[in-house]
Protein backbone atom coordinates (compact mmCIF):
# COMPACT_ATOMS: atom_id res chain seq x y z
CA UNK A 1 0.00 0.00 0.00
CA UNK A 2 1.19 3.50 -0.86
CA UNK A 3 0.67 5.40 2.40
CA UNK A 4 1.46 8.78 0.89
CA UNK A 5 -1.14 8.30 -1.81
CA UNK A 6 -3.70 7.35 0.85
CA UNK A 7 -2.88 10.39 2.97
CA UNK A 8 -2.90 12.73 -0.04
CA UNK A 9 -6.37 11.47 -0.91
CA UNK A 10 -7.60 12.29 2.60
CA UNK A 11 -6.02 15.75 2.49
CA UNK A 12 -7.70 16.41 -0.87
CA UNK A 13 -11.07 15.79 0.78
CA UNK A 14 -10.55 18.29 3.60
CA UNK A 15 -13.34 20.63 2.51
CA UNK A 16 -15.76 17.75 2.01
CA UNK A 17 -14.95 16.34 5.46
CA UNK A 18 -15.56 19.71 7.12
CA UNK A 19 -18.84 20.10 5.23
CA UNK A 20 -19.99 16.63 6.29
CA UNK A 21 -19.15 17.35 9.92
CA UNK A 22 -21.00 20.68 9.80
CA UNK A 23 -24.05 18.93 8.33
CA UNK A 24 -24.14 16.31 11.10
CA UNK A 25 -23.65 18.97 13.80
CA UNK A 26 -26.81 20.72 12.55
CA UNK A 27 -28.94 17.93 14.09
CA UNK A 28 -29.68 18.57 17.82
CA UNK A 29 -29.27 14.85 18.45
CA UNK A 30 -29.50 14.70 22.23
CA UNK A 31 -32.00 12.26 23.72
CA UNK A 32 -35.56 13.46 23.37
CA UNK A 33 -39.06 12.00 23.44
CA UNK A 34 -39.26 8.64 21.69
CA UNK A 35 -41.39 8.25 18.58
CA UNK A 36 -42.12 5.61 15.97
CA UNK A 37 -38.81 4.36 14.63
CA UNK A 38 -37.03 6.91 16.81
CA UNK A 39 -36.35 5.27 20.19
CA UNK A 40 -34.27 8.22 21.41
CA UNK A 41 -36.10 11.03 19.64
CA UNK A 42 -36.53 12.28 16.08
CA UNK A 43 -33.39 14.50 15.87
CA UNK A 44 -30.98 11.65 16.59
CA UNK A 45 -32.89 9.35 14.20
CA UNK A 46 -32.69 12.04 11.50
CA UNK A 47 -28.95 12.38 12.13
CA UNK A 48 -28.52 8.61 11.82
CA UNK A 49 -30.47 8.60 8.55
CA UNK A 50 -28.32 11.41 7.16
CA UNK A 51 -25.07 9.68 8.14
CA UNK A 52 -26.19 6.44 6.47
CA UNK A 53 -27.28 8.40 3.39
CA UNK A 54 -23.78 9.88 3.16
CA UNK A 55 -22.24 6.42 3.57
CA UNK A 56 -24.48 5.10 0.78
CA UNK A 57 -23.28 7.94 -1.48
CA UNK A 58 -19.74 6.67 -0.86
CA UNK A 59 -20.77 3.26 -2.17
CA UNK A 60 -21.03 1.57 1.21
CA UNK A 61 -23.58 -1.07 2.04
CA UNK A 62 -25.68 0.23 4.96
CA UNK A 63 -28.28 -1.11 7.36
CA UNK A 64 -30.52 0.61 9.88
CA UNK A 65 -31.37 -1.43 12.97
CA UNK A 66 -34.77 0.01 13.95
CA UNK A 67 -33.40 3.50 14.55
CA UNK A 68 -31.08 2.28 17.31
CA UNK A 69 -27.89 1.65 15.33
CA UNK A 70 -26.72 1.97 11.76
CA UNK A 71 -23.89 0.11 10.03
CA UNK A 72 -21.81 0.73 6.92
CA UNK A 73 -19.23 -1.46 5.14
CA UNK A 74 -17.76 -1.69 1.66
CA UNK A 75 -16.15 -5.11 1.23
CA UNK A 76 -17.68 -8.50 0.55
CA UNK A 77 -15.38 -10.07 3.15
CA UNK A 78 -16.69 -10.72 6.63
CA UNK A 79 -15.97 -7.83 8.95
CA UNK A 80 -13.35 -8.75 11.55
CA UNK A 81 -12.93 -5.11 12.62
CA UNK A 82 -15.71 -2.96 14.00
CA UNK A 83 -15.36 0.77 14.60
CA UNK A 84 -17.98 2.00 17.05
CA UNK A 85 -18.93 5.69 17.04
CA UNK A 86 -22.01 7.55 18.22
CA UNK A 87 -24.13 10.33 16.76
CA UNK A 88 -25.99 11.31 19.92
CA UNK A 89 -24.71 14.26 21.95
CA UNK A 90 -25.25 15.89 25.31
CA UNK A 91 -27.59 18.94 25.41
CA UNK A 92 -25.98 22.25 24.47
CA UNK A 93 -25.84 23.77 27.96
CA UNK A 94 -24.92 27.43 28.40
CA UNK A 95 -22.01 29.79 27.78
CA UNK A 96 -21.59 29.33 24.02
CA UNK A 97 -20.13 32.11 21.87
CA UNK A 98 -21.07 30.12 18.74
CA UNK A 99 -24.39 28.49 17.86
CA UNK A 100 -24.09 24.92 19.21
CA UNK A 101 -26.09 23.31 16.39
CA UNK A 102 -25.01 25.65 13.60
CA UNK A 103 -21.38 24.72 13.05
CA UNK A 104 -18.93 27.60 12.92
CA UNK A 105 -15.56 27.23 11.20
CA UNK A 106 -12.77 29.62 12.12
CA UNK A 107 -9.09 29.58 13.08
CA UNK A 108 -8.77 26.03 11.80
CA UNK A 109 -11.48 24.71 14.13
CA UNK A 110 -15.01 23.39 13.68
CA UNK A 111 -17.16 24.57 16.60
CA UNK A 112 -20.40 22.82 17.49
CA UNK A 113 -21.95 20.33 19.88
CA UNK A 114 -20.71 16.87 18.97
CA UNK A 115 -17.71 18.08 16.96
CA UNK A 116 -15.27 16.02 19.05
CA UNK A 117 -17.82 13.78 20.83
CA UNK A 118 -18.39 11.93 18.60
CA UNK A 119 -19.50 13.26 15.21
CA UNK A 120 -16.06 14.48 14.12
CA UNK A 121 -14.43 11.10 14.80
CA UNK A 122 -17.31 9.36 12.97
CA UNK A 123 -16.70 11.57 9.93
CA UNK A 124 -12.99 10.74 10.10
CA UNK A 125 -13.83 7.01 10.00
CA UNK A 126 -16.25 7.50 7.10
CA UNK A 127 -13.61 9.24 4.98
CA UNK A 128 -10.89 6.78 6.02
CA UNK A 129 -13.08 3.98 4.69
CA UNK A 130 -13.90 5.99 1.55
CA UNK A 131 -10.20 6.54 0.87
CA UNK A 132 -9.43 2.83 1.15
CA UNK A 133 -12.38 1.94 -1.09
CA UNK A 134 -11.80 4.55 -3.79
CA UNK A 135 -8.08 3.78 -4.02
CA UNK A 136 -8.74 0.05 -4.19
CA UNK A 137 -6.51 -0.74 -1.22
CA UNK A 138 -6.74 -4.53 -0.71
CA UNK A 139 -8.22 -5.73 2.59
CA UNK A 140 -8.07 -9.44 3.37
CA UNK A 141 -10.84 -9.03 5.94
CA UNK A 142 -13.71 -6.59 6.18
CA UNK A 143 -14.40 -3.53 8.33
CA UNK A 144 -17.74 -2.27 9.61
CA UNK A 145 -18.58 1.21 10.87
CA UNK A 146 -21.18 0.98 13.64
CA UNK A 147 -23.06 4.21 14.37
CA UNK A 148 -24.90 4.32 17.69
CA UNK A 149 -27.45 6.79 19.03
CA UNK A 150 -27.52 6.43 22.84
CA UNK A 151 -23.95 6.48 24.17
CA UNK A 152 -24.59 9.52 26.35
CA UNK A 153 -27.59 7.99 28.12
CA UNK A 154 -26.87 4.38 28.95
CA UNK A 155 -26.10 2.68 25.60
CA UNK A 156 -29.58 1.25 25.17
CA UNK A 157 -28.81 1.32 21.45
CA UNK A 158 -26.13 -1.36 21.80
CA UNK A 159 -28.36 -3.43 24.05
CA UNK A 160 -30.87 -3.63 21.19
CA UNK A 161 -28.20 -4.10 18.51
CA UNK A 162 -26.58 -7.06 20.23
CA UNK A 163 -29.96 -8.82 20.42
CA UNK A 164 -30.37 -8.74 16.63
CA UNK A 165 -26.76 -8.66 15.38
CA UNK A 166 -23.24 -9.46 16.51
CA UNK A 167 -20.15 -7.34 16.96
CA UNK A 168 -17.07 -8.06 14.85
CA UNK A 169 -14.28 -9.97 16.53
CA UNK A 170 -12.14 -6.85 17.05
CA UNK A 171 -13.58 -3.52 18.05
CA UNK A 172 -12.34 -0.02 18.79
CA UNK A 173 -14.16 3.22 19.47
CA UNK A 174 -12.88 6.70 18.58
CA UNK A 175 -14.66 7.92 21.71
CA UNK A 176 -11.68 8.36 24.02
CA UNK A 177 -8.02 9.22 23.87
CA UNK A 178 -4.85 8.13 22.16
CA UNK A 179 -2.74 6.05 22.32
CA UNK A 180 -5.06 3.20 23.46
CA UNK A 181 -7.40 2.95 26.44
CA UNK A 182 -7.42 -0.72 27.40
CA UNK A 183 -8.58 -0.44 31.01
CA UNK A 184 -11.68 1.25 32.36
CA UNK A 185 -12.27 1.06 36.08
CA UNK A 186 -15.41 -0.46 37.49
CA UNK A 187 -18.14 1.97 38.47
CA UNK A 188 -20.65 1.95 41.31
CA UNK A 189 -23.49 4.37 41.92
CA UNK A 190 -24.73 4.33 45.52
CA UNK A 191 -27.86 5.78 47.10
CA UNK A 192 -28.86 6.02 50.74
CA UNK A 193 -31.82 7.52 52.58
CA UNK A 194 -32.82 8.02 56.20
CA UNK A 195 -35.94 9.47 57.81
CA UNK A 196 -35.16 11.85 60.66
CA UNK A 197 -37.20 12.39 63.80
CA UNK A 198 -38.49 15.95 64.10
CA UNK A 199 -36.47 18.06 66.51
CA UNK A 200 -38.03 20.66 68.79
CA UNK A 201 -34.71 21.94 70.10
CA UNK A 202 -33.81 25.57 69.58
CA UNK A 203 -30.46 24.47 68.15
CA UNK A 204 -30.89 22.37 65.03
CA UNK A 205 -30.13 21.77 61.37
CA UNK A 206 -33.02 22.93 59.19
CA UNK A 207 -31.81 21.96 55.71
CA UNK A 208 -28.85 20.84 53.61
CA UNK A 209 -28.56 20.83 49.82
CA UNK A 210 -25.66 20.04 47.51
CA UNK A 211 -25.12 18.47 44.12
CA UNK A 212 -27.39 17.64 41.21
CA UNK A 213 -25.31 15.19 39.19
CA UNK A 214 -24.13 11.88 40.62
CA UNK A 215 -21.01 11.69 38.45
CA UNK A 216 -19.58 15.11 39.30
CA UNK A 217 -17.83 16.76 42.24
CA UNK A 218 -20.42 19.24 43.58
CA UNK A 219 -19.39 22.88 43.24
CA UNK A 220 -22.05 24.39 45.53
CA UNK A 221 -23.54 23.48 48.91
CA UNK A 222 -25.75 25.24 51.42
CA UNK A 223 -27.20 24.55 54.87
CA UNK A 224 -29.55 26.44 57.15
CA UNK A 225 -29.16 26.22 60.93
CA UNK A 226 -30.86 27.84 63.89
CA UNK A 227 -29.63 28.38 67.43
CA UNK A 228 -26.06 28.69 66.15
CA UNK A 229 -24.06 31.90 66.16
CA UNK A 230 -22.08 33.31 63.28
CA UNK A 231 -19.00 33.19 65.52
CA UNK A 232 -19.40 29.42 65.96
CA UNK A 233 -19.58 28.97 62.20
CA UNK A 234 -16.54 31.17 61.58
CA UNK A 235 -14.58 29.26 64.22
CA UNK A 236 -15.47 25.99 62.49
CA UNK A 237 -14.36 27.37 59.11
CA UNK A 238 -11.12 28.63 60.64
CA UNK A 239 -10.41 25.20 62.16
CA UNK A 240 -10.98 23.50 58.80
CA UNK A 241 -9.18 26.16 56.72
CA UNK A 242 -10.77 24.96 53.45
CA UNK A 243 -9.91 26.00 49.90
CA UNK A 244 -13.65 26.46 49.33
CA UNK A 245 -15.24 29.89 49.63
CA UNK A 246 -17.63 30.10 52.60
CA UNK A 247 -20.26 32.78 53.21
CA UNK A 248 -22.75 33.17 56.07
CA UNK A 249 -25.96 35.19 55.72
CA UNK A 250 -28.83 35.88 58.07
CA UNK A 251 -32.27 34.46 57.37
CA UNK A 252 -35.42 34.63 59.48
CA UNK A 253 -34.43 33.22 62.91
CA UNK A 254 -31.63 31.26 61.26
CA UNK A 255 -28.28 31.43 59.45
CA UNK A 256 -27.53 30.13 55.98
CA UNK A 257 -24.08 28.79 55.14
CA UNK A 258 -23.10 28.81 51.45
CA UNK A 259 -20.01 27.00 50.19
CA UNK A 260 -18.49 27.31 46.73
CA UNK A 261 -15.88 24.79 45.60
CA UNK A 262 -14.83 23.53 42.19
CA UNK A 263 -16.57 20.99 40.00
CA UNK A 264 -14.81 18.06 38.33
CA UNK A 265 -15.77 14.76 36.77
CA UNK A 266 -16.26 11.94 39.26
CA UNK A 267 -13.54 9.92 37.54
CA UNK A 268 -10.97 12.61 38.47
CA UNK A 269 -12.24 13.99 41.80
CA UNK A 270 -8.83 15.26 42.92
CA UNK A 271 -9.15 17.94 40.23
CA UNK A 272 -12.15 19.42 42.05
CA UNK A 273 -12.92 20.91 45.46
CA UNK A 274 -15.95 19.21 46.98
CA UNK A 275 -18.31 21.83 48.43
CA UNK A 276 -20.54 19.10 49.90
CA UNK A 277 -17.90 17.43 52.05
CA UNK A 278 -16.49 20.84 52.97
CA UNK A 279 -19.86 21.90 54.39
CA UNK A 280 -20.24 18.58 56.20
CA UNK A 281 -16.85 19.14 57.82
CA UNK A 282 -17.84 22.65 58.92
CA UNK A 283 -21.08 21.41 60.49
CA UNK A 284 -19.20 18.57 62.21
CA UNK A 285 -17.12 21.18 64.06
CA UNK A 286 -20.27 22.80 65.51
CA UNK A 287 -22.09 21.29 68.48
CA UNK A 288 -25.62 21.24 67.07
CA UNK A 289 -26.69 17.93 68.58
CA UNK A 290 -29.96 17.06 66.85
CA UNK A 291 -30.39 13.74 65.02
CA UNK A 292 -29.91 15.16 61.53
CA UNK A 293 -26.70 16.98 62.49
CA UNK A 294 -25.36 13.83 64.18
CA UNK A 295 -26.04 11.76 61.07
CA UNK A 296 -24.28 14.31 58.87
CA UNK A 297 -21.36 14.29 61.31
CA UNK A 298 -21.16 10.52 60.76
CA UNK A 299 -21.07 11.11 57.01
CA UNK A 300 -18.26 13.62 57.44
CA UNK A 301 -16.31 11.01 59.37
CA UNK A 302 -16.46 8.47 56.53
CA UNK A 303 -16.31 11.04 53.70
CA UNK A 304 -13.85 13.67 54.97
CA UNK A 305 -13.19 16.89 53.12
CA UNK A 306 -10.38 16.56 50.55
CA UNK A 307 -10.32 12.74 50.71
CA UNK A 308 -11.06 11.00 47.42
CA UNK A 309 -9.45 7.55 47.84
CA UNK A 310 -12.11 5.95 50.09
CA UNK A 311 -9.70 5.46 53.01
CA UNK A 312 -12.10 6.49 55.79
CA UNK A 313 -14.89 4.41 54.28
CA UNK A 314 -12.71 1.29 54.30
CA UNK A 315 -12.45 1.28 50.51
CA UNK A 316 -8.90 2.32 49.72
CA UNK A 317 -7.47 -0.12 47.18
CA UNK A 318 -5.31 -0.09 44.07
CA UNK A 319 -3.43 -2.26 41.61
CA UNK A 320 -0.54 -1.74 39.24
CA UNK A 321 -2.51 -1.81 35.98
CA UNK A 322 -5.48 0.42 36.80
CA UNK A 323 -4.44 2.54 39.78
CA UNK A 324 -6.47 3.45 42.84
CA UNK A 325 -10.12 3.64 43.78
CA UNK A 326 -11.76 7.07 43.76
CA UNK A 327 -14.96 8.08 45.51
CA UNK A 328 -17.18 11.16 45.45
CA UNK A 329 -20.07 11.97 47.76
CA UNK A 330 -21.84 13.96 45.08
CA UNK A 331 -25.46 14.63 46.10
CA UNK A 332 -26.95 15.24 49.54
CA UNK A 333 -30.32 16.72 50.49
CA UNK A 334 -32.09 17.20 53.81
CA UNK A 335 -35.46 18.94 54.01
CA UNK A 336 -36.10 18.60 57.73
CA UNK A 337 -37.57 15.12 57.35
CA UNK A 338 -35.40 12.95 55.09
CA UNK A 339 -31.67 12.73 54.36
CA UNK A 340 -31.09 11.56 50.80
CA UNK A 341 -27.59 11.03 49.39
CA UNK A 342 -25.83 9.72 46.29
CA UNK A 343 -22.23 8.81 45.57
CA UNK A 344 -19.97 7.68 42.74
CA UNK A 345 -17.14 5.14 43.04
CA UNK A 346 -14.58 4.11 40.41
CA UNK A 347 -12.68 0.98 41.43
CA UNK A 348 -9.65 -0.92 40.04
CA UNK A 349 -9.68 -4.24 38.21
CA UNK A 350 -8.49 -6.09 41.32
CA UNK A 351 -11.97 -5.73 42.87
CA UNK A 352 -15.61 -6.29 41.94
CA UNK A 353 -19.03 -4.69 42.21
CA UNK A 354 -20.02 -7.14 44.96
CA UNK A 355 -16.93 -6.49 47.06
CA UNK A 356 -17.09 -2.70 46.85
CA UNK A 357 -20.87 -2.58 47.28
CA UNK A 358 -20.62 -4.80 50.34
CA UNK A 359 -18.04 -2.59 52.06
CA UNK A 360 -19.98 0.54 51.10
CA UNK A 361 -23.22 -0.81 52.54
CA UNK A 362 -21.56 -1.96 55.75
CA UNK A 363 -19.89 1.42 56.25
CA UNK A 364 -23.09 3.38 55.67
CA UNK A 365 -25.03 1.03 57.96
CA UNK A 366 -22.50 1.79 60.66
CA UNK A 367 -23.07 5.50 60.13
CA UNK A 368 -26.80 5.14 60.71
CA UNK A 369 -28.04 4.66 57.16
CA UNK A 370 -29.75 1.28 56.76
CA UNK A 371 -31.56 1.96 53.49
CA UNK A 372 -28.67 1.62 51.04
CA UNK A 373 -28.73 0.64 47.38
CA UNK A 374 -25.69 0.19 45.16
CA UNK A 375 -24.95 -1.25 41.75
CA UNK A 376 -22.84 -0.68 38.70
CA UNK A 377 -20.47 -2.12 36.15
CA UNK A 378 -17.45 -4.36 36.52
CA UNK A 379 -14.05 -3.11 35.29
CA UNK A 380 -13.24 -3.44 31.60
CA UNK A 381 -9.82 -4.89 30.78
CA UNK A 382 -8.10 -5.88 27.54
CA UNK A 383 -4.60 -7.34 27.58
CA UNK A 384 -2.04 -4.74 26.50
CA UNK A 385 0.03 -7.52 24.93
CA UNK A 386 -2.70 -8.70 22.57
CA UNK A 387 -1.93 -8.55 18.86
CA UNK A 388 -4.89 -6.19 18.35
CA UNK A 389 -3.72 -3.65 20.92
CA UNK A 390 -0.13 -3.87 19.72
CA UNK A 391 -1.28 -3.20 16.15
CA UNK A 392 -3.12 -0.05 17.19
CA UNK A 393 -0.19 1.14 19.29
CA UNK A 394 2.06 0.58 16.29
CA UNK A 395 -0.17 2.80 14.16
CA UNK A 396 -0.02 5.54 16.79
CA UNK A 397 3.78 5.36 16.93
CA UNK A 398 4.04 5.33 13.15
CA UNK A 399 1.81 8.38 12.75
CA UNK A 400 3.00 10.51 15.67
CA UNK A 401 6.57 9.45 16.35
CA UNK A 402 5.61 9.17 20.01
CA UNK A 403 5.82 6.09 22.23
CA UNK A 404 2.56 4.15 22.15
CA UNK A 405 1.47 3.02 25.61
CA UNK A 406 -1.83 1.79 26.99
CA UNK A 407 -3.66 3.93 29.52
CA UNK A 408 -6.25 3.23 32.19
CA UNK A 409 -9.09 5.61 33.00
CA UNK A 410 -11.70 6.03 35.70
CA UNK A 411 -14.37 7.02 33.18
CA UNK A 412 -16.12 4.76 30.72
CA UNK A 413 -16.02 4.72 26.93
CA UNK A 414 -18.50 3.30 24.45
CA UNK A 415 -16.87 -0.17 24.59
CA UNK A 416 -17.06 -0.60 28.37
CA UNK A 417 -19.61 -3.44 28.10
CA UNK A 418 -18.17 -4.97 24.93
CA UNK A 419 -15.67 -7.78 25.41
CA UNK A 420 -12.31 -7.07 23.83
CA UNK A 421 -13.11 -3.49 22.82
CA UNK A 422 -10.67 -0.62 23.32
CA UNK A 423 -10.69 3.13 22.75
CA UNK A 424 -8.38 4.42 20.00
CA UNK A 425 -8.64 8.20 19.67
CA UNK A 426 -9.92 10.65 18.92
CA UNK A 427 -8.31 13.13 21.34
CA UNK A 428 -4.52 13.40 21.36
CA UNK A 429 -2.51 13.82 24.58
CA UNK A 430 -2.74 17.37 25.90
CA UNK A 431 -5.77 18.34 23.83
CA UNK A 432 -8.73 20.17 25.35
CA UNK A 433 -11.62 20.30 22.91
CA UNK A 434 -14.20 21.51 25.48
CA UNK A 435 -15.96 18.16 25.31
CA UNK A 436 -19.44 18.42 26.89
CA UNK A 437 -18.75 22.13 27.49
CA UNK A 438 -19.44 25.43 25.76
CA UNK A 439 -17.74 26.00 22.39
CA UNK A 440 -16.84 22.35 21.87
CA UNK A 441 -14.62 22.03 18.82
CA UNK A 442 -12.40 19.79 16.72
CA UNK A 443 -9.45 21.18 14.80
CA UNK A 444 -9.41 20.49 11.08
CA UNK A 445 -5.84 19.22 11.39
CA UNK A 446 -7.00 16.71 14.01
CA UNK A 447 -9.92 15.66 11.81
CA UNK A 448 -7.52 14.88 8.96
CA UNK A 449 -4.93 13.18 11.17
CA UNK A 450 -7.60 10.99 12.75
CA UNK A 451 -8.83 9.93 9.31
CA UNK A 452 -5.29 8.94 8.33
CA UNK A 453 -4.75 7.02 11.56
CA UNK A 454 -8.05 5.18 11.17
CA UNK A 455 -7.28 4.33 7.54
CA UNK A 456 -3.91 2.91 8.52
CA UNK A 457 -5.42 1.04 11.47
CA UNK A 458 -8.08 -0.52 9.22
CA UNK A 459 -5.42 -1.62 6.74
CA UNK A 460 -3.14 -3.07 9.42
CA UNK A 461 -5.85 -4.92 11.35
CA UNK A 462 -7.73 -6.27 8.35
CA UNK A 463 -4.55 -7.63 6.78
CA UNK A 464 -3.06 -9.10 9.96
CA UNK A 465 -3.19 -12.90 9.85
CA UNK A 466 -2.99 -13.02 13.68
CA UNK A 467 -6.30 -11.15 13.87
CA UNK A 468 -8.41 -13.25 11.51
Amino acid sequence: MNKQKLFDYIDSHKEAMVATLCELISYPSYQQEAGEGAPFGKPVRDCLDKALEICESFGFKTKNYDGYVGTAEFTENDAVLGILGHLDVVPEGTGWTHEPFNAHVCDGKVFGRGSIDDKGPCVAVMYAMKALKDLGVPLKNGVRLILGTNEENGSGDLEHFEKVASMPKWLFTPDGNYPVINIEKGMIRGWFVREVTACNSAKKLLSFHSGKTINAVPELANATVCGVTEEEIKAAVSALNPMCEVNVTEAEDSLRIDVKGKSAHASTPALGDNALTCLLAILAEIDIGDEAADLLKNLSRIYPYNETDGLSAGLKMSDEVSGGLTMVLSVLDYDGKIIDGKLDIRFPVCSSVNEVSGILTQTLNGAGFNNVKAGGAEPHYVDSNSAFVKTLLGVYEDMTGEKGECIAIGGGTYVHHTEGGVAFGAEFPGEDNHMHGADEFMTIDSLLLNAKMFALAIYKVCNNEELE
